[in-house]
């Protein structure tokens, strides 16, 4: 029999597999446009919630009063989607991977002008060092002038938003309902690509686009699940591993090398995003130990 602890952290080592998985088809479909992953991502992705989805909620399981949060929601989520389903087709697996760790870096910047949060000297160091990790994974994109290099920082900017408005919606809406609308928006936002061209698949294309949605979908479960289980802060730092899968599937799969900058600035992106979530645990059992006092 397995503890709450030991659940989460098996919930969140599954979800960075179907994570990485997804990653790896992602890469691989480049003769198909990016709008049709996006509809295989949405369709499929949808499926997995509705076995979540409460018995006494099934007849009005849409129904939402923060309809306007949902949307910002979805919208900074598609952008943070877009942006990474890019960068996978264009840069190396390991980097794109290596800089998608700094999303916790923009959501403490976004949370001092969105949530009006006090960072403090630590949190700000946490920053800086993230920051300049980037730098030296980017560096040779700067120089090449390879503007793909862009596309990883753009999906932290919208993860970072997504963190936001989910953890502001999450006050009154369910885990579900949240994804719900988000995979359905993916879906939408699909069909309007239609008009550029489709490419019909073969047999063997169409079950492994569908598993971009099945891998998508069930990893936000298993990552809900792992949170439900475990403290965030005891299993964030498994999602480390994914930086591990990247490199053997980019190796063997596309003979890509990581650099020693893109190992140097991914080993100062996790310092950083570490050091946020230390500073995360410390400030809450503050809180708790205040009002336990009071």
């Amino acid at each position: 029999m397995l503890s709450k602890n030991q659940l989460g952290f098996l919930y969140m080592f599954m979800s960075i597999c179907a994570f990485s998985l997804m990653d790896v088809i992602v890469k691989w479909s480049v003769d198909y446009p990016i709008g049709q992953v996006l509809f295989f991502r949405g369709f499929f992705g949808i499926i997995f919630y509705f076995f979540v989805i409460p018995r006494e909620r099934l007849h009005n399981f849409y129904k939402t009063q923060r309809p306007g949060l949902h949307a910002l929601r979805c919208t900074s989520g598609l952008i943070a989607l877009v942006a990474i389903f890019i960068a996978l087709r264009e840069l190396p697996l390991a980097t794109v991977v290596s800089i998608s760790f700094a999303a916790p870096i923009f959501t403490t910047i976004l949370s001092i002008f969105l949530l009006s949060e006090r960072v403090g000297l630590f949190r700000w160091l946490a920053v800086i060092i993230g920051f300049v990790g980037i730098l030296v994974i980017t560096e040779p994109g700067i120089s090449e002038l390879n503007i793909y290099y862009i596309f990883p920082i753009i999906f932290c900017l919208g993860l970072s938003y997504v963190a936001i408005t989910i953890r502001q919606l999450s006050s009154s809406e369910p885990v579900w309902l949240i994804s719900f609308y988000f995979s359905l928006s993916i879906m939408l936002l699909s069909f309007l690509t239609i008009p550029n061209g489709w490419v019909y698949p073969s047999f063997e294309d169409f079950i492994l686009l569908s598993f971009v949605g099945i891998f998508g979908g069930v990893a936000n479960l298993w990552l809900s699940q792992s949170y439900k289980y475990s403290e965030v802060s005891l299993v964030t730092p498994l999602k480390y591993l994914a930086l591990v899968f990247a490199i053997v599937f980019g190796y063997f799969i596309w003979g890509e090398i990581p650099t020693i900058k893109t190992l140097v600035g991914a080993l100062l992106v996790i310092i950083s995003t570490l050091i946020i979530f230390r500073r995360e645990i410390y400030k809450k059992k503050n809180i708790t130990s205040k009002a336990i006092n009071d």
